[in-house]
């Protein structure tokens, strides 16, 4: 971005207050109003340009090879508008490196790769928390539901009394008990098959 003689005047006057604050005139207010509208519209003109040089740039490098010199010349213009090449870019000049202008191109653009990378990794690397200090081991204790204590818990604790039945489940003293059973009855006498008996 380019001042005129007009534009530097105002910019300069425009520092000169800001580092030494007094009483500014109208004209100059103005003017700084002016220049601030005018870097505005240039700012938004660079963007608009940009987004049509990456638009044409993405064009050629899809007809490849046919528009290798088209192709060329818009990758130059882009990095030197602060481009960097994405993986498309380096793998068209990859596949157009027997071109002199390619061979070149293609290692400026993995230059700039590899800058990213390292930027980025630098990057993650402080952002990267540091570990957390394991907190203090603590007994664990059963909860009430859980599976039955093992062995080695049963030892460590005193043995409960059976609890006492409940006067439903003590037997009553007055109920007759069940009689036993005679020989007899458990074995009941056979009687005699009929080729055994006697004839008279």
């Amino acid at each position: 971005m380019a001042f005129g003689a007009e534009e530097l005047r105002v910019l300069r006057r425009a520092l000169a207050l800001a580092l030494h604050p007094g009483p500014t005139s109208a004209e100059d207010v103005q003017d700084c109003l002016r220049l601030a509208d005018s870097l505005d519209e240039a700012i938004r003109e660079g963007v608009r340009l940009r987004a049509f040089l990456l638009a044409d740039l993405g064009r050629y490098r899809a007809a490849l090879p046919g528009t290798a010199a088209g192709y060329f010349a818009l990758l130059e213009e882009a990095l030197g508008a602060g481009y960097r090449p994405v993986p498309d870019d380096l793998a068209a000049l990859r596949a157009l490196r027997g071109n002199p202008r390619a061979a070149v191109l293609l290692e400026r653009c993995q230059a700039l790769a590899e800058q990213d990378v390292r930027a980025r990794f630098a990057q993650g690397a402080r952002r990267v928390p540091a570990p957390a200090v394991p907190p203090a081991r603590t007994r664990l204790l059963a909860l009430s539901g859980g599976a039955a204590p093992q062995a080695e818990d049963t030892d460590k604790q005193p043995p409960k009394p059976a609890p006492k039945p409940t006067p439903a489940e003590r037997p009553d003293p007055t109920t007759p008990k069940r009689p036993i059973p005679t020989p007899g009855e458990v074995f009941p006498r056979r009687k005699p098959s009929p080729s055994r008996q006697l004839v008279g």
